[in-house]
Order: structure tokens, then sequence, then C-alpha cells
């Protein structure tokens, strides 16, 4: 109510549109369970009761089967315990708030249920032996967590799937499952390597499923009873259809699994490169300096995010991204600017400074809006981080000398000089909190001062680089990100090994003179023609340099006054 008010006023005083801009919400009910040591500790318990259930569940499936004693209880209490540990000491990066954990440990819950349903139809439709074990779907939980949240967790769903399983399915031989979940669970995430398309997932299943057919038969065969009675189709054809159906579920799950957990894998974020969004739209055509800048933006930072093993593809679609609060107001911004007309002449430096620091909040609003990935609101908050404007706040300095001097003229007076506050010259903040957003701010900066590099060669590049990373190292714009210096002197490295590849020279190519379309060698250009196997690389067209215009013809050697 207090900010409607503070809002009507500043609109009746003409300081405000009355329009309210929408923020990046923080502190909220979400975020707050997403921390909270009281939800992570819910997560826990939810956890160690639902695999009690369980565990009862899948002794009642097969009739016969002793129910479990408490000794069984505690073992399976043990093994959650070893769990726990292992996520709050080894995996605490990968796992960073409550909802994430959750995950975690509801996929692997969901594996354990899906194997006592599983153990319940094979026993109702009379299956025996090893096929009641290899039918289970042992490839789920290490294939959702391989693909979402890393092959590391892969290899820990695969591990704790197969620990708890011995116990949940007791009415199987625990051998028999040790084994088979252990090669299965493992070897689907030796398959996820790169998931980069969907189809991966279908491929990972059916590989899956020829594994486990195969060692199917081999169970049957080295039990020395044979199939006993079982179909060799059943042996082979149940395991190998369950593998091509993990494969499926999971990749009809993955944009439920992200929707619900707040997650992103890498499949998705491929999907959000693409150009056609309409904000990337609207960038290419009101603000087309701003889209370029946005473009080489993005190639700066997703080589340097794999140069240090960071998020790529994440890099790329949030720097395409970072700059869409320019739209707002796309021709105070230099790249976008009319050389003859300049707009800031008409502005006070603190006014301007105002206009460009404003961007990251119209980028913001922008992004909620259009329902943007939270990354991308992250990155668009975090590039800038507490940054000083400094061609403003130095220009409002030299106004304010300007001033005083004519006061002490007598050309004016006291009351004229202007205030002039850092703070006001610095970005809202706040810095960058993770690599791919460092990553981006210091593209952003390098991208910007490389345009006015006068003859860009090797040595000068790589002096503007580490210049601007040490300007932004002492200002504490990295101090909150988790980069070290081994991983900033990569990303360095890309930098100038990008804008090297960017800013290299041509060729000063010369006119022909006998008719548009004929090509005439001079000595110059004679001397720096390309041979290739006898054959000389020749256009019908100097300026045309696509793919297509090229043409072989024997080489000749050049006339004796050409020499």
């Amino acid at each position: 109510m207090f900010e409607s008010i503070r809002r009507a006023k500043l609109q009746r005083a003409g300081l405000s549109c009355g329009k309210k801009r929408l923020k990046h919400q923080e502190g909220d009910l979400v975020d707050e369970l997403r921390t909270h040591r009281a939800a992570t500790i819910a997560v826990y318990v939810g956890f160690f009761i639902a695999l009690g259930i369980l565990m009862k569940m899948g002794a009642a499936v097969i009739p016969g089967t002793v129910t479990p004693q408490p000794i069984a209880y505690l073992c399976m209490a043990a093994i959650a315990s070893a769990l726990v540990v292992h996520l709050r000491v080894a995996l605490t990066e990968d796992v960073e708030d409550n909802a994430e954990l959750a995950l975690v440990l509801g996929t692997i819950l969901l594996q354990m249920a899906a194997n006592v349903a599983m153990l319940d139809y094979g026993n109702q439709q009379s299956w025996t032996g090893a096929l009641l074990v290899v039918a289970m779907p042992h490839a789920f939980a290490p294939l959702v967590l391989s693909v979402i949240l890393g092959r590391k967790m892969g290899l820990f769903a695969a591990i704790y799937s197969t620990l708890l399983g011995t116990i949940v399915c007791v009415a199987v031989n625990p051998i028999t499952y040790l084994a088979s979940s252990s090669l299965i669970g493992f070897l689907v995430v030796l398959f996820t390597k790169r998931v980069r398309r969907r189809n991966r997932l279908f491929m990972a299943g059916l590989y899956i499923g020829v594994v486990a057919a195969v060692f199917s038969l081999l169970l049957y065969e080295a039990s020395g009873t044979g199939l006993g009675g079982v179909s060799i189709g059943r042996v082979l054809g149940v395991p190998f259809v369950m593998g091509i159906l993990t494969g499926l579920l999971v990749g009809g799950l993955l944009p439920v699994i992200e929707t619900l957990f707040g997650v992103t894998t890498e499949v998705s974020w491929l999907e959000l490169a693409d150009l056609n969004h309409p904000l990337m739209k609207r960038l290419s055509i009101e603000a087309p300096g701003t889209y370029h800048h946005s473009l080489v933006v993005a190639n700066l930072s997703e080589a340097a995010a794999e140069s240090i093993g960071a998020n790529a593809a994440m890099t790329r679609v949030c720097a395409y991204f970072h700059d869409i609060g320019k739209l707002t107001k796309p021709e105070y911004f230099i790249e976008n600017m009319d050389p003859a007309d300049n707009p800031h002449d008409d502005l006070t430096a603190r006014m301007s400074a105002l206009i460009l620091i404003a961007h990251v909040k119209d980028g913001v609003d922008l992004a909620i809006k259009h329902k943007l990935n939270v990354s991308i609101i992250d990155v668009i908050e975090q590039h800038h981080g507490t940054s000083l404007a400094w061609y403003f706040y130095k220009r409002a300095l030299d106004q304010k000398a300007e001033m005083i001097r004519l006061v002490e003229q007598g050309k004016s007076k006291e009351d004229d000089v202007p205030q002039v506050s850092e703070e006001v010259f610095r970005y809202p903040g706040p810095t960058p909190q993770f690599k791919e957003s460092a990553i981006i701010s210091l593209a952003d900066a390098v991208e910007s001062a490389s345009r006015a590099l006068e003859k860009p060669n090797a040595s000068r590049i790589e002096g503007l680089v580490d210049e601007l990373v040490q300007d932004r190292m002492k200002d504490g714009q990295l101090d909150e990100c988790d980069l070290t210096i081994a991983e900033l002197a990569k990303v360095k490295a890309s930098f100038v090994k990008t804008l090297l590849s960017m800013m290299h020279s041509r060729i000063k190519y010369q006119k022909g003179t006998e008719s548009p379309t004929t090509h005439v060698i001079t000595k110059d250009i004679a001397a720096t023609t390309p041979v290739h196997d006898g054959m000389t690389l020749i256009t019908d067209n100097p300026y045309a340099t696509g793919a297509g215009n090229e043409k072989k013809r024997p080489a000749r050697k050049p006339p004796a006054s050409a020499a």
C-alpha cells in the first residue's frame, strides 16, 4: 500500500510513469523452503519412512516370503544413513537445495516402487529365477539423475538403488539383484555422456535393453538348470523391452520433472537457444546493434565455459538474453546510436547513467513477463554486478569541477554545484553468483572494449583482456562466484583466442580492370594465391568468399614481367 502511495506522489510530480516494474522476487515462501533446514530434515524423514513402507510391500508381493524382521529395518536404515552422509560430504555442490534433494531421493524411491510393482507383475505371470530380477527398471534412477544433475549423480543413484533394492526386493536372490542392478545402472550412466537430444535417451534405453537381454540369457545358462521351462523369447524379450520403455519413459517425464523441481537439462537449454524467440526477434529489429553484441558475447562465453567445464549451453542462452532490457530505450546505447544524433548530449551525466543502469531492471521485468528461465533472470541481474558507470561518473565530476570554477569566478552560485555520489553511478547488483554468470559478465566487458581497440593483434588483445579482468577483480565483482584463479586464466585465454579469430586480418584484393567478372592476377595477388597439388584456387569474383564460388584451374607460371 505504501509503495502505491509513493508511486502516486512521484507520478503527480512528473517523476514516474505510474507503471510498476516486475522484480525478481527473493525471500518468498518457495525460496525459503528450498533452503530451510527444517524442510531438509522433512525430506530425509519422508525418505526413511517411504523406504520402510516399500520394504514391507516388497516382502508381501510373493507368498511365503518371510516378513522383514527388526534387523532388516536396521540394515535398511544403515544404508540410507550412508546415503545421507555421502550426499552431505561429497555431493553438496551437486545438490544445492531441497528441491534437488527431493528430486534425488524421490527418483530413487520411484525406482524402488517400480521394482516392487514389476516383482508383483512377474509373480502373477509365473516368471521365475533371474527373469524376475533382470526385468526390473534398474536404469530409471541413474538415467534420470545423470541427464538432469550430471553423471556423478547418476553413479550415486546406481550405487544406492542397488544397495537399497537388495533389501526392498527381499523376495529375490540378492546376489543376482546386486549384479544386475549395478551392471545396468553403471552402463546407462556411461551411455549418457552427452545427451543433447531426446533421441539419445531412446538410444541409451536400446543399448541397455540389449545388455539386459544378453545378461538374462547368460544368467540362465550359468545356473546349470537351463531355461527351466521359461521360453527364450521371454528371457530375451522382456529385459530388452524394459530397457526401451525406460528410455522412452524418461524422455517423456523430463519436461514434467524440470517444471516440478525447477531444474533445466542441457536438452532444454538447447531448445531455449532458438533465436526465433519473440524477445530475440524484437532485439534484432529494434536494437540490431545490441542483437549483434549479444551474439558475439554468446560465442565468447560459450567457448570460455567449455574451457573450464561449466554449462556451455546454459551460458550461450543466458548471453543471448542478458541485454534485453535495452529494448526499452535502445537509442540511448552506443551500439544502436546514430553517430549524428547523440541523445546524451541533451542530458545530465546523472540522468544518462540512470537510463543506462535501468536496463538491468527493465530486462528483469521483460524476462518475468515472458516467463524466461530463472537462471536467465539471474544473469540479467548480475551481468553488471555493482560496477561503476565510469564514463558518466567521470563526466559528472568534470561538470562539478567546471561549476566550482564558475563559482570561484563569481559567474555562478554555490547552490548550482551538483552533488556527485559514486553510489548513484553504480549498478544495483548483485555481483555474479555462479561461474556462468561471471563468464558472461567478463565477456560483456571484453566484447564492448575490443570494439575500440585500434589495430588489434595478439599482444594488444591479451593486454586488454588481462586489464579488464584485473579491474573487475579489484572492484570485487568476482568475490561471490566460485571461479578459481586457474579457471580464470583459462577463461582469459579463451577470450583472447576467440577475439583473435573474430578480428583476423584479410588480404586486400584489387579490383579487376578488364571486365567486371574477369579476375586479373597482379604481382601482389599472385604471390599470395594458394597452390594445391598443381591446381591454383581462383574465384570468378575477387570479393566473393562464400562456398560455391571457387574453381580449380591448372597452375601456370607467372609471365616474365611479373616475376
